[in-house]
């Protein structure tokens, strides 16, 4: 050997938000071989009806196979770091460091100050690698067989914090990619259409039509 680390002869581990369906199957078969084969969770605990309710889903993936996954959950003044899980194999530490790292990002560029995670007792210490606090407190709790303990993080604020007064264009681009050019900011070259406010069913091209309907009635 040459001195040079396993991981590098590993390929990259890439982590961006879910998009598309083919995503959110990518996601549900992590979940699937890590809750409901390794810890036996019903179906119907595991995809709880939150995954397509406002939350956003990051995909951790090497060499286009999925490696682990998990869901953030946005309320009105904190997130919630949920449904982290790895596959077995890739339990290193790289996957779920790196993974952990952006959903903290993340949710520092939404302007989020503060958020939770419900873990597993003897996973307490992980999660303070990241700057969690045990909120002791708040005792254990259980739920899907398991007891879990509340950790809470308060992180310093980020510097490019999404905010009222951000740039219309920018808080308009897809989740995530804040940074680069979205569908949208190409349009602009196009200017304001002549018709706008005169399109069929808009504006007042519209206004008749409902009166001719109210007067109907």
């Amino acid at each position: 050997m040459d001195g040079t680390r396993v991981e590098e002869f590993e390929p990259p581990v890439i982590v961006r938000v879910a998009r598309t369906m083919d995503d959110m199957q990518r996601i549900a078969v992590v979940r699937a071989l890590v809750y409901m084969s390794e810890q036996d969770c019903p179906y119907d605990e595991e995809f709880d009806g939150n995954d397509l309710a406002g939350a956003t889903h990051l995909l951790a993936e090497a060499g286009g196979e999925p490696l682990a996954c998990l869901r953030v959950r946005w309320f009105a003044d904190f997130a919630k770091i949920e449904r982290v899980c790895v596959r077995n194999g890739h339990r290193s530490g790289r996957v779920a460091r790196q993974m952990m790292q952006d959903a903290i990002d993340l949710i520092r560029r939404k302007g989020y100050r503060k958020f939770v995670g419900h873990v597993q007792e003897h996973l307490i210490p992980y999660w303070k690698r990241y700057g969690f606090i045990h909120r002791e407190h708040r005792g254990v709790f259980v739920f899907s067989d398991r007891a879990y303990a509340e950790m809470e993080g308060r992180p310093d604020p980020h510097p490019k914090a999404l905010h009222i007064d951000t740039d219309p264009l920018i808080l308009d681009r897809p989740e995530g990619d804040w940074d680069k050019p979205g569908p949208l900011d190409k349009s602009v070259t196009r200017g304001a259409s002549p018709l706008q406010g005169r399109e069929p069913g808009r504006g007042a091209k519209s206004a008749p039509a409902k009166k001719q309907t109210e007067t109907a009635k």
